[in-house]
């Protein structure tokens, strides 16, 4: 059997390490880059990207327009042609990075990923969630190759509200039981072969290191500090996380988000928080043992993650969008089909209803 992993070409971690590291690093990948900022990036981190840049690379500034659709890749790649830049760097949260990588692989140039938030696995995957301008979810964009770089600056992760950190534990949360999914039923992972042992250790690790570590990290980051904690859960959240879905593949719980996406209630909560209601859908789907559902549920409500569907945003929700909901996960090439489950659209309605109906009682 032939497996395949996936990794970032360089990950770097660490306090003020966009400060000591960027410009160094961007030197090796071009001469000229493109600076894809979100707007809180461009706001609270100019002069500090452009106090490492100065005198090790040229470089263009622009601000992302908060979509990672089609027509955004489409002006960004218009631009990047237009100026003679060489490199591409995202800026900023999943949806810039996601961008930033779609330009990158279109254009077939180098990319580096600067994230300011550890709220997705986004930042190391040779992945692009694609959406439409209205952020309903549109396909997945899988690309030739990960990132040339990650660098993740710790003191910003830290400064970033601590909701942005416990909805990455959210995302990450479901990769060891999508994983783990995907090894039973010996589906395959990203590149559409088998993953190896390695990316479901790296997977299980993920995992554990949320449960050890997952409130003390939030604490640190309520409190603006950098703490081992802090740098343990930002490198789950941003690295275990990303290598395990990539290389260990997804399943129900990604699947599960996808649908909620389409109720527009939902828009108003971050990725991370409809994954990780997500997963407890899922834990239901494929009949997981009571101790681990309660271990599961315990650790969301002990971080803040949500555990019923008020608290996406789906207080008064219908069954029937909820069997809309159901449907979406359901579609041709989705993901939820890597599972041994059963996969119907009423076995995921139940599901969900099974989910919500633990975590009110648990109120």
């Amino acid at each position: 059997m032939i497996t395949t992993a996936l990794f970032p070409n360089r990950y770097i971690q660490g306090d003020n390490a966009i400060e000591h590291c960027l410009g160094q690093e961007l030197a090796r990948l071009g001469k000229k880059a493109l600076l894809l900022q979100s707007p809180s990036a461009h706001k609270n981190l100019s002069t500090t990207i452009e106090k490492s840049l100065d005198g090790n690379i040229k470089f263009v500034i622009d601000i992302f327009n908060r979509e990672c659709c089609d027509e955004e890749i489409a002006r960004i790649s218009a631009l990047v042609e237009a100026n003679g830049i060489d490199v591409i760097v995202g800026i900023g949260g999943g949806k810039a990075i996601d961008t930033a990588k779609a330009v990158a692989a279109e254009l077939n140039y180098p990319c580096v990923v600067v994230p300011t938030l550890a709220s997705t696995d986004a930042p190391c995957s040779a992945l692009s969630v694609i959406y439409t301008p209205n952020g309903e979810f549109k396909r997945y964009f899988m690309l030739p190759r990960n990132p040339d770089l990650v660098l993740v600056d710790s003191k910003v992760i830290a400064k970033a509200p601590a909701r942005f950190l416990v909805a990455g534990m959210g995302d990450a949360l479901a990769t060891w039981f999508e994983a783990e999914d995907c090894r039973q039923s010996k589906a395959p992972n990203m590149t559409g072969r088998p993953g190896p042992i390695s990316a479901f250790q790296l997977a299980k690790f993920c995992f554990d290191i949320l449960l050890q570590y997952g409130v003390q990290a939030k604490i640190a980051c309520e409190q603006k500090v950098v703490t081992p904690a802090l740098e343990h859960v930002i490198e789950a959240n941003t690295l275990l996380s990303g290598l395990g879905f990539e290389s260990g593949g997804l399943s129900a719980a990604h699947a599960i988000h996808n649908g909620f996406t389409a109720l527009e209630a939902t828009h108003e909560y971050w990725h991370g928080e409809k994954v990780a209601f997500g997963t407890l859908a899922m834990l239901m789907l494929i009949d997981s043992e009571p101790d681990m559902i309660e271990t599961v549920y315990a650790f969301c409500q002990s971080v803040g993650l949500p555990t019923t569907l008020a608290q996406i945003g789906l207080a008064d929700v219908t069954d029937e969008d909820l069997m809309k909901v159901a449907e979406l996960a359901c579609a041709e090439g989705e993901s939820i089909h890597n599972s041994l489950s059963e996969v119907t659209p009423y076995t995921v309605f139940a599901a969900i209803k099974a989910a919500n109906a633990y975590g009110l009682r648990r109120q």
